[in-house]
């Protein structure tokens, strides 16, 4: 390589770092991100994650599936539950109707106060959101008159209901889920939505 071509790479390499810290100034100066440096290994994930056990590792990559699957099934009953109820409403204001019990209302008004006083962010603006999914089942069940259209049998959604409960518990408290239990989480998932047929 000749000394002119040596040349024109420092004067590159020394141009491109003039940009680089002008860039980092700017965004200082501003604050904002302009994605012009290369990200760091220094995230939680990166540095702590790797600190946990292979093993554990591998157990929560398995129960991560179990996880996405009663999300969105709890996501969809809730949404199911609200569209209902203000339809038969013909408000969106029906949190504080009659149709959801007292002992609700009260018990999520009493977790969304300690999440309050605990000063982190509100997980929601939506009470519904703050119901479990116990107290979901007793919305559908305590207002057969608005739900008994969507439903095959009440008896067979309080059933479904208490068992999708049971298999929630150790997804929802970390503890790895035994393999008879993964059957059943799929075939009470299938009965939940054989409920509508």
């Amino acid at each position: 390589m000749t000394k002119a071509a040596l040349e024109k790479i420092k004067a590159f390499g020394m141009t491109n770092q003039m940009v680089i810290e002008d860039l980092t100034r700017v965004a200082t100066e501003q604050s904002i991100e302009l994605g012009h440096l290369p990200p760091t290994p220094q995230d939680v994930e990166a540095v702590y994650y790797p600190q946990f056990a292979a093993s554990v590792r591998a157990q929560a990559a398995e129960m991560g599936k179990h996880y996405e699957v009663f999300y969105c099934l709890e996501q969809s009953i809730r949404a199911l539950v609200a569209s209902t109820i203000e339809a038969a409403e013909k408000t969106d204001e029906w949190w504080t109707s009659t149709r959801v019990p007292p002992n609700i209302q009260a018990e999520v008004a009493s977790r969304l106060q300690k999440e309050l006083e605990a000063g982190v962010t509100r997980r929601s603006q939506d009470e519904l959101d703050y119901t479990t999914f116990g107290e979901l089942a007793v919305l559908i069940t305590s207002n057969w008159d608005i739900f008994g259209g969507l439903f095959t049998k009440r008896r067979a959604v309080e059933k479904v209901m208490a068992s999708l409960n049971s298999l929630r518990n150790p997804i929802a408290h970390c503890c790895p889920l035994a393999e008879d239990e993964q059957l059943r989480l799929q075939l009470t998932v299938r009965d939940w939505f054989r409920l509508m047929e």
